[in-house]
């Protein structure tokens, strides 16, 4: 479970984060959206270790990260957190950079492989798996990265913006059917920030709105649509995020249609 307490944060004399309370239970995909520059990739950042809030705190699974060395120690064997712009070892081969993701999750050695092996073929990259990862393309590179996330079997996963960074098609609904059959894992959590509401309206139990640092809507993708009495959850995002956009679009149009 991941719990999200009273979450303040800034980067200057404006908050980023105004309050933030948010939970995701075992079992449960909740996808923050909003617009860019809302606080998304803070928040993530935040529930994946890697930033302090100002004030207020993230548990998981009972345990507040970055309390205590033995905690974040303890949290991290069962959280992976994966930012927007990730990193890997280039002068490693994809193979040898997910065998040693694995190893430090404690994966048993044969099913590490065959389940490398596996997510070479579903992300079509087993003509690449034994090449250096600096020959490898953007979108090949966003694959490896997924991978990494995937192949340490964590019980939590914290992914920021996991269908950018140049997916191809195919890869794009490789994620959403992988992300679709973790949700229906009662004991996996999934917590991602995706700004696209048609990859994820039939992946995602909740969405958290932000806008201007604070969650303005936290739903099932159904009922943020009737709530906002809107036909599809792109139109109530706009709604909720962009109240005056329909005038400034109209102005404008009528200025230089």
């Amino acid at each position: 479970m991941i719990e999200i307490h009273d979450v303040w944060h800034h980067y200057g004399v404006r908050p980023t984060l105004r309050g933030i309370n948010l939970t995701v239970a075992p079992g449960e995909v909740v996808c923050v959206m909003g617009p860019n520059g809302m606080g998304k990739s803070t928040l993530l950042g935040i529930a994946g270790g890697v930033l302090s809030p100002l004030t207020g705190h993230v548990k998981i699974n009972g345990l507040i990260r970055r309390s205590s060395i033995n905690a974040e120690r303890e949290i991290r064997k069962q959280v992976v957190y994966l930012p927007e712009t990730s990193w890997a070892p280039e002068h490693m081969t994809g193979r040898e950079y997910l065998v040693g993701v694995g190893r430090l999750y404690n994966i048993e050695h044969r099913r590490l492989f065959e389940h490398i092996d596996q997510l070479f073929d579903v992300f079509d990259l087993s003509e690449k798996s034994d090449h250096v990862i600096s020959g490898y393309s953007t979108g090949q590179k966003k694959k490896i990265y997924l991978c990494s996330a995937l192949v340490t079997e964590a019980p939590i996963l914290i992914l920021d913006e996991p269908f950018s960074g140049g997916l191809d098609a195919s890869a794009l609904r490789t994620m959403r059917q992988i992300l679709q059959q973790l949700a229906k894992n009662e004991k996996t959590s999934v917590l991602m920030a995706v700004p696209v509401p048609e990859l994820v309206d039939q992946v995602a139990h909740r969405i958290a709105v932000i806008a201007d640092g604070n969650i303005v809507a936290l739903d099932s993708p159904d009922m943020i649509c009737q709530q906002n009495d809107c036909e599809s959850l792109s139109e109530a995002l706009d709604k909720l995020t962009h109240p005056d956009r329909p005038d400034h679009l109209a102005t404008y149009l009528n200025r230089h249609g």
